[in-house]
């Protein structure tokens, strides 16, 4: 995926989760609509600047692929952190947090700081940018 392809799905108002998640779903053997509504609720760090919709995608996508459903199950548990530590680490590589505000530089939920966030337009430049990083962390993992 590319950036011009986020932003066209960001234009059309999905989510940094959503099109995270939306675009793994074929390797984790899910529809896109319900990629897509699983994630629904994470944009813009949850709508309250926490954790980077992204990061909470991939982890989704993590979970689906390698958590464990059955009890008593230590090696899928072990195999899935392994996994969720792999992509922390190569996605702080690059970057200083996962928290949505930390990465913006600004608090969404911040009237001046969305201003701020605005007039920059970083949700068009900068987290086009993040989500097709946090793709291509995923595409070699999953």
């Amino acid at each position: 995926m590319k950036e011009n392809d986020v932003v066209e799905l960001f234009s059309q108002g999905f989510d940094c989760g959503q099109v995270v998640l939306g675009e793994m779903s074929s390797k984790l053997e899910i529809d896109i609509e319900t990629a897509r509504r699983m994630s629904a609720c994470f944009g813009a760090g949850m709508f309250d600047g926490d954790t980077c919709g992204a990061i909470t995608a991939a982890y989704m996508a993590l979970g689906l692929k390698y958590g464990h459903d059955k009890p008593f199950d230590g090696d899928s548990k072990v195999e899935n952190m392994m996994k969720l530590t792999q992509f922390k680490d190569e996605f702080l590589h690059n970057h200083n947090s996962l928290i949505c505000r930390d990465l913006l530089g600004y608090d969404i939920t911040n009237p001046d700081d969305s201003e701020k966030i605005s007039e920059k337009n970083l949700l068009m430049t900068f987290c086009p940018k993040l989500v097709v990083e946090v793709i291509e962390i995923l595409d070699n993992i999953l």
